[in-house]
C-alpha cells in the first residue's frame, strides 16, 4: 500500500530571524490544497498587490518554522529573499510533481542520481 506524503520538511538557506534574535532555519511545508490557492485572491492585499499572494499562499502551507507552530503572512515578510525564492521552488516542486525528489546528472561523469530538494537550501555541501 502506497502512502501519499502530504509534508515535507525543509532547512532554509538563510534562516528566519524572529523579534527576538533566534533563527529558525528547519520548517515544513505540506502540499496545497485547492482553497490554498484559491482563498488568497479574496485577500484584500492581493487584491490591491499580486505579489503578495505568495507570502498569503506561503502563509498556509508552512506548518512549522524552527520553533513558530502557526506561521503567519508577517513572519513570511520577514524571509530574507534566498529563503522566499527557495521555498517557492520547494512549493512548486512538492505540488507539480508531490515529491521533493529531483532528477539531476553530474556535469563531470555524466551520471543521474535524485537529490532531495527540500534539504538542498541549508546544506553545506555547496558554498
Amino acid at each position: 500500500m502506497n502512502v501519499l506524503k502530504t509534508e515535507f520538511e525543509f532547512n532554509l538557506p538563510r534562516g528566519y530571524v524572529d523579534s527576538d534574535g533566534n533563527l529558525h532555519k528547519t520548517g515544513a511545508m505540506r502540499l496545497a490544497t485547492a482553497l490554498d490557492e484559491i482563498a488568497p485572491l479574496r485577500d484584500p492585499r492581493v487584491k490591491s498587490n499580486q505579489a503578495y499572494l505568495v507570502i498569503i499562499l506561503l502563509s498556509r502551507v508552512i506548518t512549522r518554522l524552527g520553533q513558530i507552530a502557526e506561521v503567519t503572512p508577517k513572519h513570511v515578510e520577514g524571509l530574507f529573499s534566498s529563503d522566499l525564492a527557495y521555498l517557492q521552488r520547494l512549493y512548486r516542486q512538492i505540488n507539480e510533481s508531490g515529491d521533493s525528489h529531483v532528477p539531476v546528472q553530474c556535469p563531470q561523469c555524466s551520471a543521474q542520481f535524485e537529490v532531495d530538494f527540500a534539504h538542498l537550501g541549508g546544506s553545506r555541501a555547496t558554498p
